[in-house]
């Protein structure tokens, strides 16, 4: 990179000034940091000083930490875990087979044991007992993990010194070990959540992959769990791998001890364990949950709906009634169910879940609860009240649209509902299919439009229909066979881009990758051309009977469609410099939530279509108007635009796929409702989803399990 080409902007937006000598200034990870510049064999290296790439670090770790903490503040609040109190989690020690030596943890040949239980107002203070900074944090189902880990990552970032690295919550449901090493996944992850961190850096890599290189991540790895049965042995094998690296690790006891067996401890690692809420503790957080039905005095616990229910807990010996119970409200998930089914909704009373004879056993209470929970919310207005209008979505309809988002995380493996992979269990030639379709009747939609006043030589309207009918069937096959060949031979093909339009220099890497999509384009529009011209010589040969005229409109097309192939080349050319001069990476808080990072690639997809349209528009114009006169230039020009736009929308990019599955053919199909983005906002307002950057996940993936059982029973019984 030249001294010129890489001038940057001043730490206020405006321009860089000038630098002296061989310095200069860089963008990426160096981003107005002046850096020296050496000449070895005519390659220009760059050596940033030390200090210069420690402050750059300090900057961004900076930057990261405050928009992690905003985000986790955010869910603390739609969570309601302060509401009225955060419940009592306490830990324990985990069983030494569960544990590294203390020596190795400590780094200590003679060190004995840490004394790491304690409860939540303490997770910090514990945590940095832990010289290696490994812990493991195990518990049953629904114990409070992730409340705990959300807790420990704001009171870390809360002491945060300017030094220490971000501590940031990773789902590893979604993590396949033996496909990606831990570090490219932990930077991909990052990327994904924080889209300015996939700037490019002075390396080649990214933002993300420098932050993950150089320890400034506290991974917080929570879920263990969630990985694939069969994979779990490689994940803590590879977890083991990088035992330079402080982390967190939650799971299912069960799961870990299975994968321990298999393999060995994580090393370095520390272990508790969750222990299950007291009865006393349960009886005062449900007691507050929710309106007094009689007066109290000083003193003494308010008296509720809960009362009856309350009395069985505390009561000794336990009845059947009162043991179902006490199972069932051991742990934070399903307090936090009943609190919303009969703290929150008038019409519940909770003295029915003393029934013996509905719930004869703690799983069917269990059970019960996981039923009622969203007819329950659905029943009411959401708490914090949604984007935009307030929407009411039947209960009925809305447990099957979630049943189909559980199921179809299922079918992926992993908790995060990505926009951009809603279509992608369906079959690829299911969706090449839906994609042709949709370009193909796209195309139809716009020749229509352009062309209904053409009388080609007066063969009538039949003839038009005709012609168009059977050039939208080559123009959507040609749609979708790149489509498939793009999802078949192109990784991450259809991953939102993380730029946005700036009218400002792009980097190097993302003119690259706009190079790469040039070509894709290119060669599906001399597939297109040339496909049109096939079909309309057969067109008018079959209609004019007379083979001649077949030969001859086929052999005008394929001069036309190689002489605008070379056009395209030259035009497309010059209009991808000029997108890839106004791509620039995204502000680092840009997907604060999954909308956001939606509407920044709509935006970009929108942009990017229309001046690729107009780069074809424009070279088929000036073609066809020096082959066929200059009013079917103008014509044929237009309608290469529109359909080039359109066309390249829906089946090359990720905005494009989300519009085709999920706002056209899984709502048109009843799998999914046709406001989808203000349904997942609604569903996470009242708390059936949580936010995790780009992604929603379930608020549990019990939850989610139990969706999808439940949405999956119905297609299993009729299959039989």
């Amino acid at each position: 990179m030249s001294g010129a080409g890489a001038a940057g902007r001043g730490e206020d937006g405006g321009p860089a000034g000038e630098v002296p000598g061989n310095q200069t200034v860089v963008n990426g990870p160096l981003h107005g940091a002046v850096i020296q510049a050496e000449r070895i064999d005519s390659v220009t290296v760059f050596a940033p000083s030390a200090g210069v790439v420690e402050d750059w670090l300090a900057r961004t770790t900076g930057l990261l930490a405050a928009e992690v903490g905003s985000r986790l503040q955010r869910e603390e609040e739609q969570r309601r875990i302060r509401d009225p109190f955060p419940l009592p989690l306490r830990w324990r020690p985990a069983p030494d087979g569960l544990r590294d030596h203390w020596a190795t943890i400590c780094a200590k040949r003679d060190a004995g044991p840490l004394d790491l239980a304690g409860e939540l107002s303490e997770v910090v203070t514990v945590y940095r007992r832990i010289p290696s900074g490994r812990l493991v944090v195990l518990g049953r189902a629904g114990s409070g993990k992730s409340v705990l880990t959300l807790r420990m990552v704001l009171g870390l970032l809360a002491g945060r010194a300017a030094g220490d690295p971000v501590p940031v919550i990773f789902s590893l449901g979604s993590w396949n070990p033996e496909r990606t090493p831990l570090r490219d996944w932990l930077a991909g992850q990052l990327v994904r959540d924080y889209p300015g961190l996939a700037a490019p850096a002075s390396d080649g890599s990214t933002v993300a992959a420098t932050l993950v290189g150089a320890d400034r991540i506290l991974p917080v790895l929570d879920g263990f769990d969630e990985i694939a049965d069969g994979l779990q042995r490689s994940a803590l094998q590879a977890l083991n791998e990088v035992t330079a690296l402080p982390m967190v690790l939650t799971s299912r006891r069960t799961q870990f001890e299975a994968a321990v067996g298999r393999s060995k401890v994580l090393s370095r690692a520390a272990a508790v364990e969750l222990v299950d809420l007291a009865p006393a503790d349960v009886a005062e957080y449900l007691s507050l949950t929710t309106r007094r039905t009689a007066a109290d005095g000083p003193g003494e616990a308010p008296v509720t709906v809960w009362q009856p229910v309350l009395d069985v807990l505390r009561e000794p010996p336990r009845t059947p009634a009162g043991a179902n119970l006490t199972e069932v409200l051991r742990t934070p998930l399903m307090v936090a169910l009943a609190r919303t089914v009969y703290s929150d909704t008038p019409d519940h009373s909770p003295s029915d879940l003393l029934d013996t004879s509905r719930f004869a056993t703690a799983g069917a209470i269990e059970d019960h609860l996981l039923d009622t929970f969203v007819p329950t919310v659905y029943r009411r207005r959401p708490v914090n009240g949604s984007a935009g209008r307030e929407r009411h979505w039947d209960p009925d309809r809305a447990a099957h649209w979630l049943g189909h988002l559980a199921g179809h995380l299922e079918r992926l493996g992993t908790p995060d509902l990505a926009w951009w992979q809603v279509g992608t269990t369906m079959g690829r030639f299911s969706r090449m299919l839906v994609v042709w379709l949709v370009c193909g009747l796209s195309f139809v939609l716009v020749e229509a439009i352009v062309l209904g006043g053409q009388s080609f030589g007066g063969r009538g309207p039949q003839f038009i229909a005709l012609l168009t009918c059977a050039r939208g069937v080559v123009i959507g096959l040609a749609f979708g066979v790149t489509y498939g060949l793009m999802l078949r031979y192109v990784d991450g093909a259809f991953e939102p881009s993380r730029v946005h339009i700036r009218l400002r220099r792009g980097a190097p890497r993302l003119r690259r990758g706009y190079r790469r999509r040039l070509a894709v384009g290119l060669g599906g529009g001399f597939v297109g051309v040339l496909g049109l011209t096939g079909v309309d010589g057969l067109v008018f040969g079959l209609w004019d009977g007379v083979p001649g005229v077949a030969v001859d409109v086929l052999l005008r097309g394929i001069l036309v469609g190689l002489a605008g192939g070379a056009g395209l080349v030259v035009v497309v050319g010059a209009m991808s410099a000029l997108l890839a001069g106004v791509e620039s990476p995204v502000d680092i808080r840009s997907a604060g939530r999954p909308a956001d990072l939606l509407n920044t690639n709509r935006a970009t997809v929108l942009f990017e279509a229309l001046v690729g349209g107009a780069a074809v528009g424009l070279g088929l114009g000036v073609v066809d108007s020096l082959v066929q006169g200059p009013v079917l230039g103008i014509v044929f020009g237009i309608m290469g635009a529109l359909v080039t736009a359109t066309g390249s929308v829906f089946s090359l990019s990720a905005w494009g796929q989300w519009v085709v599955f999920a706002r056209i053919w899984l709502p048109l199909t009843g799998r999914l409702p046709w406001a989808l983005t203000a349904f997942l906002d609604d569903a996470y307002q009242r708390g059936v989803l949580r936010q995790a950057g780009a992604v929603h996940q379930f608020r549990h993936a019990r939850l989610q399990h139990h969706l999808a059982r439940r949405y999956a029973a119905p297609r299993r019984d009729a299959g039989r």
